[in-house]
């Protein structure tokens, strides 16, 4: 007899639809095979299906059972299809008469329980796309389903729970919706910003990242609180709107990231890979291309602590992410695309022992030292940061005096949301959240300038020899200067500021 069961795949971020076809025959040897062009993960579930079966109180069939995963022609991985696999049997053997209606998507456990399993929120995205109606998937992961409206999420705690669900309608209740909104959280931060002695330049230039989603490159010493700015970042970001979570839990739930019983991406990435990390590791790839920090760093922070000490090669690898704002990863069977729209701050020392220009520490780096270690990071690399500072070592007597105190983390994010909120305004109907997505064309809409601002920039531009890139990332950046400052025009101060932040500090 024969039972089709509908399931879903999943390459990259793009689902597609699977049929899983069980016939199982009274005539041949007694077999249990699986085509399709399944990988060893699919063609494992034999063993699993078959364990799952028995333990779960079923008779597993001794026939020639056939197991085809259409279309054929597209590989598949991952052990989603096991429940899939298991109801179709039991269906095709006689063991139950049911309507098999619906997506079935999980892992079978050998006790016939259903594990956590990834890409469960872009199989309920794709049942909504595709007009289905009912999904089944595991208990540990309906949470993520649960956030798409419109869909009746079924979360399966066992093979036998479901299959007397099918069979006598009882024993499972759909998920309650999960309201995004209630979930999104204020990030955590290990320092708040009034904790952090002087640097009130790099402080400034921090609140311009965290307001317009710019880059950002801090050049210092060590111990001059180059890291303990970069941690204090996440304590002044804008909380995440539902759109932006939902696009970065797309993105963890793919790469299996997502915690059992967890719904969403609460708070906004921040991703501090080591500088050991490989180019697969930073960009993203593998036989299966699976989503790199560059991707789950996406609406968030991707920060790059001792950025010279990373392979020159890695580094160049991010020029292309940097500026289209995703990830092309192309092989033999599939092509796998990954957004990474994310915000980059890279911390360096300004040398290889780190006290160049120290005041009190010498240097004892030859200039041949020096000149090779800058050329780690590379021009264009260095032309794709909007903001550059230099983060002085720190007075001992400002460390000592306990009563110097800045603004607070809070205080500052509540000026960074209010400029967020003028740009969600502005750019809404263009799909982007902050000013550093702003394309050319756009911001020649939304970035005029007076005739002094102009003089300005156009003086600016033939002293340092900008690039054409750097134009309009300066422009940019005095359009989140204006906003912070609640200014619906660029004015001439605003320019000045966006270009003193433009000059190399590394």
């Amino acid at each position: 007899m024969l039972a089709r069961v509908m399931s879903v795949a999943s390459v990259g971020l793009e689902s597609f639809r699977v049929e899983v076809e069980v016939d199982v025959a009274d005539r041949g040897f007694p077999g249990f095979n699986i085509v399709g062009l399944p990988d060893k993960a699919v063609a494992e579930a034999r063993e699993r299906v078959r364990t799952a079966m028995v333990n779960s109180g079923f008779g597993f069939p001794q026939k020639k059972i056939t197991v085809n995963l259409a279309p054929a022609d597209v590989p598949k991985e991952g052990s989603a299809y096991d429940l899939a696999i298991a109801i179709g049997i039991l269906s095709a053997g006689e063991e139950m008469e049911a309507d098999l209606r619906g997506i079935f998507y999980g892992e079978l456990s050998l006790d016939g329980s259903v594990r956590h399993t990834k890409g469960t929120l872009l199989v309920a995205l794709f049942a909504k796309r595709n007009g289905e109606k009912r999904i089944f998937v595991p208990i540990l992961s309906a949470n993520e389903a649960a956030v798409v409206t419109g869909l009746t999420v079924m979360p399966v705690r066992s093979l036998k729970e479901l299959v007397e669900y099918l069979i006598n309608n009882k024993g499972i209740e759909p998920l309650a919706p999960i309201d995004i909104g209630n979930l999104i959280e204020n990030a955590d931060c290990d320092f708040d910003m009034a904790e952090i002695v002087g640097q009130e330049t790099a402080k400034r230039a921090l609140t311009i990242a965290a307001a317009g989603g710019h880059n950002l490159l801090m050049s210092g010493p060590p111990g001059s609180g180059k890291t303990m700015l970069s941690r204090a970042l996440p304590g002044i970001l804008p909380v995440m709107s539902e759109e932006e979570s939902l696009e970065v839990t797309r993105i963890y739930s793919a790469a299996g990231l997502i915690q059992p019983g967890e719904a969403i991406v609460r708070r906004r990435p921040f991703r501090a890979p080591h500088h050991s990390t490989s180019l697969a590791g930073l960009i993203g790839g593998g036989s299966h291309p699976v989503p790199g920090e560059v991707s789950l760093a996406h609406l968030g922070v991707l920060f790059l602590d001792e950025m010279a000490e990373f392979p020159r090669g890695v580094l160049e690898a991010m020029r292309q992410p940097m500026e289209d704002g995703k990830v092309e990863i192309s092989r033999a069977m599939s092509r796998v695309v990954y957004p990474a729209s994310f915000q980059l701050v890279a911390a360096v020392n300004p040398c290889p022992c780190g006290f160049l220009g120290h005041p009190s520490v010498e240097c004892k780096c030859t200039v041949r030292d020096i000149e090779k270690y800058k050329r780690r990071i590379s021009g264009p690399i260095l032309d794709r940061v909007d903001l550059q500072v230099s983060v002085p070592a720190v007075e001992v007597g400002k460390i000592m005096d306990e009563k110097i105190g800045g603004e607070s983390s809070k205080i500052v994010r509540e000026r960074v949301m209010k400029a967020r909120e003028i740009q969600s305004k502005r750019l809404q109907k263009l799909g982007i959240f902050c000013n550093a997505r702003l394309k050319n064309k756009q911001i020649k809409e939304f970035c005029k300038l007076d005739m002094e601002g102009e003089r300005i920039l156009r003086l600016s531009m033939e002293k340092y020899s900008f690039s054409t890139r750097a134009y309009f990332r300066i422009l940019r950046v005095a359009r989140t200067v204006a906003d912070l400052e609640g200014s619906g025009e660029i004015q001439a101060v605003h320019v000045a500021e966006a270009v003193g932040f433009r000059e190399r500090v590394f």
